[in-house]
């Protein structure tokens, strides 16, 4: 793999996760249930299962939410959101 189709694949990999946040985002201020339907946990649950089903091990998917929660404070930096 070369320079360029190094940096396109990493321009995918961070590329995915902003398409899902974004529809995810669109989903849940358009949410006509919000007392019934929890977007973000129903599609987070969701991706943990479609993980799986595309064969990521449970270790390999739980290490990764983990991984991403202990992370989150420092991305964060004190902050609960993003406004």
């Amino acid at each position: 793999m070369d320079q360029a189709e190094q940096d396109d694949w990493q321009g995918r990999l961070h590329d995915a996760p902003w398409v899902f946040a974004s529809a995810i985002r669109d989903l849940h201020d358009s949410n006509p249930w919000p007392e019934q339907v929890w977007v973000l946990q129903d599609a987070v649950n969701t991706l943990m299962t479609e993980l799986w089903d595309r064969g990521f091990s449970q270790t390999e998917i739980r290490a990764a939410f983990e991984d991403a929660v202990n992370d989150m404070p420092r991305y964060a930096a004190g902050e609960e959101v993003r406004r």
